[in-house]
């Protein structure tokens, strides 16, 4: 709940930037950094109603039963919008650092804007496909989430289409030739290059096994299996954190007035962590789709119907060595730097658009209609369900985990 106070900030410096440029176009990095806030904000709501008017009430002796399917309901409000909350900075590093890191331009600011306002649409009103074998929420409604978390990958596809060609523009103005020769033209050794590639592929498989799990029909073979922590993995662990990596090696300059000169050893480690996330992960699709539950504390790979699992669980523990020495190489890249004599990095700079626009529909220069379609569709995906678990209480008893 207090972190509202950091949204209303963002709205308030939103507000003050446009009365002092009026007429002018919020520049993109706080244009997505507001989206950004509003989507935690609204994400947000269905944790702190399960805080405040369920969990501390027990907390608190005030009552010993909790509605356990209404929790679920506004546990899921939160569960998967929050993912995307986090995916956000990822994508602002995708079209405000990547474009000038690599020598080339943004290709479309207004494509840019899009993706961020879909975002916000789209992100909300989903989360109920985490309940698909919930009997507390009907099944039309369990369709309807399934709909539109399909359609959350529209902002991504356009993000690619976007991001693909801003590295094309790079390639091309390093002389790159043909239909695919602006590739090898690419400053491949550039870690920020690298570790936006990378982050592609992850997010690739990661998101096709999404629609697996948004799929009305095909969940019911994975729900609530290893596959479903292999996907979250690679999306918010690989996608997401290793451009978290990156945009650490593009600050920490101008955090800290020294260089990292450990370019070597950044690739290094950028390449550690996606391999490392690969054998994690991979192995966690298979065994979900044998059948292995997630959230299992013990497994006894004896029994034969679960010992050829045991191989891929070994291989997965690889992967998390791999990227357990990829961790401790991030480190020792920040180390060394923090330890490099100091440098003049410079005013910090975003991306430039190869049009900069000098005006942009009003739509695409504020929230008002975005932030009423956002509330407007998760009401509707979730109104119902919650009214009628709120007029029907079905409570259990409250169980303390670990007390007397």
């Amino acid at each position: 709940v207090g972190s509202w106070i950091w949204v209303a900030l963002m709205s308030v410096n939103l507000y003050r930037w446009k009365r002092e440029n009026p007429g002018r176009p919020v520049p993109f990095p706080m244009f997505a950094n507001v989206a950004g806030s509003y989507l935690w904000a609204w994400t947000a709501v269905g944790a702190a109603v399960e805080l405040l008017f369920q969990i501390l009430p027990v907390a608190l002796g005030l009552k010993g039963t909790i509605d356990a399917g209404l929790a679920r309901v506004f546990f899921s409000w939160t569960l998967h919008a929050i993912v995307y909350f986090w995916l956000m900075p990822t994508y602002i590093a995708y079209y405000t650092i990547v474009p000038r890191a690599i020598g080339g331009r943004l290709f479309s600011d207004l494509m840019a804007r899009l993706s961020f306002v879909l975002f916000l649409i789209v992100a909300m009103p989903i989360g109920a496909h985490h309940l698909f074998a919930d009997p507390e929420v009907g099944a039309g409604f369990k369709f309807m989430h399934s709909v539109f978390t399909a359609i959350v990958a529209l902002p991504t596809l356009l993000t690619v289409f976007t991001i693909c060609a801003s590295v094309e523009i790079a390639g091309r103005l390093r002389g790159g030739k043909g239909v695919f020769g602006w590739i090898a033209a690419l400053p491949w050794r550039n870690p920020i290059m690298l570790a936006t590639a990378l982050s592609f592929v992850m997010l690739g498989f990661g998101g096709a096994g999404g629609l697996v799990n948004m799929s009305f029909q095909l969940n019911s073979s994975i729900h609530n299996t290893q596959w479903v922590t292999g996907h979250f993995h690679l999306i918010y662990a690989g996608a997401i954190v290793i451009m978290y990596f990156a945009i650490a090696y593009d600050l920490w300059p101008h955090l800290t007035g020294r260089a990292l000169d450990s370019v070597r050893l950044m690739r290094v480690q950028l390449w550690t962590w996606f391999v490392g996330m690969v054998v994690l992960t991979f192995p966690w699709h298979y065994v979900g789709i044998l059948g292995m539950p997630r959230r299992m504390a013990f497994y006894d790979y004896t029994d034969p119907a679960i010992a050829r699992m045991a191989s891929s669980v070994l291989t997965s523990v690889a992967g998390g060595a791999i990227l357990v020495v990829s961790g401790i190489l991030f480190l020792v890249v920040l180390i060394r730097g923090q330890m490099a004599p100091g440098v003049e990095a410079g005013a910090y700079r975003f991306s430039v658009a190869l049009h900069e626009p000098r005006a942009v529909p009003v739509a695409l220069n504020s929230f008002g209609l975005w932030l009423g379609l956002m509330v407007g569709l998760t009401l509707v995906n979730y109104g119902f369900p919650i009214a009628r678990l709120v007029a029907v209480p079905e409570a259990v008893p409250a169980v303390f985990i670990g007390g007397g």
